[in-house]
């Protein structure tokens, strides 16, 4: 099979960049080879067993921190069980690929679980399975889906509290700040190149265009002062957790309702996405039944998890029409790299 030929020469590349950091190979009791560097010590507590295959701690951390929120709240032991159960699907879905022969590699493991699920779910899915009646009715049925919200445009000044500069120095700065932009509104962008030290500081304070209902890792206090500005308002000094701010509501969208010819390829994305998503579903607890997995959920809460760096995608990400956008698909599975 042409595909599986590919493959082949995919994991050899892999295996001969690494094997210098490879003892040899280990057997494990559900039949599939492990890197013999893949040990406890490696590892880190083992956390899950699947059918022989260990979830270990250190791949844990590294999974959960791209989950720990921006305002540094740590993970609940909730949080860190569905974690954990992602990461016992991959090696349910590894095992899988192992079956069919892509590979028994652990440094693959994601390469062929995206390879199995495009073969095994996301193949049955075509945009032709969806008709116009079909589109019409999810619009009708989802209309406020496919409202463009009302939007404001956020520019915002962060001065922290820490050690070096206490409550009382942080807020006498803000309002220092504030009192120089009531002077002068057009300073906003220099200003909070200057004294900002929130993320978007680099941008002139621009957080953009955000809805009311809010922007992943933006305090909502922060949404709520900008919509309750007019445009080209400012705020006065305000508190939240990371300090205190100053906020510009510096303009304004208005809400917009799409008909059904204007948002039809969004309709179908939509339609198809969820079609993709109870499949993935239905695959992987076809999977998880009569498989052998132990889990130690108990040694989640003890775990440390830090936020990640930067943004990780294992695999291979795909290089032009994705089907199924990242946020469909569970962390670590990558969608099919071309829309059918």
């Amino acid at each position: 099979m042409e595909h599986k030929t590919l493959m082949a020469l995919l994991v050899g590349a892999v295996l001969s960049t690494t094997a210098c950091d490879n003892g040899g190979t280990t057997q494990t009791e559900g039949g599939a080879e492990q890197s013999a560097s893949a040990n406890k010590a490696d590892i880190g507590d083992v956390l899950a067993t699947v059918n022989g295959l260990k979830v270990g701690a250190e791949d844990f951390k590294a999974a959960a921190s791209r989950k720990v929120p921006t305002n540094g709240k740590s993970l609940s032991t909730a949080e860190k069980g569905e974690v954990l159960d992602r990461l016992v699907d991959e090696k349910l879905l590894y095992l899988a690929a192992m079956e069919q022969g892509l590979d028994k590699d652990p440094k693959v493991q994601k390469v062929m679980v995206n390879t199995l699920l495009r073969e095994a779910v996301y193949a049955k899915v075509k945009n032709s399975d969806f008709n116009d009646e079909d589109l019409q009715k999810y619009f009708d049925e989802h209309k406020d889906e496919f409202v463009v919200p009302e939007k404001v445009q956020i520019k915002r000044i962060l001065v922290k509290v820490s050690d070096e500069r206490p409550d009382d120095a942080a807020k006498a700065e803000a309002a220092r700040i504030l009192g120089e932009l009531k002077g002068n509104i057009d300073q906003f962008k220099d200003l909070a190149s200057k004294h900002s030290e929130d993320p978007y500081k680099r941008r002139g304070g621009d957080v953009g265009f955000v809805p009311k209902d809010g922007k992943p890792g933006l305090d909502s206090t922060i949404v709520e002062k900008a919509f309750g500005l007019s445009v080209g308002e400012l705020s006065e000094v305000f508190k939240t957790d990371e300090g205190y701010n100053i906020v510009l509501n510096a303009n304004k969208r208005d809400k917009v309702e799409r008909t059904f010819q204007q948002m039809k390829g969004s309709v179908l994305r939509k339609i198809k996405n969820e079609k993709l998503k109870s499949l993935y579903d239905s695959f992987v607890d076809d999977l998880r039944t009569g498989a052998k997995i132990a889990k130690e959920d108990g040694k989640l809460e003890a775990i440390e998890v830090e936020a990640a760096r930067a943004p990780k995608h294992p695999g291979i990400a795909p290089t032009s029409g994705r089907s199924v956008p990242r946020s469909k698909v569970p962390p670590g599975i990558l969608p099919p790299t071309k829309a059918q």
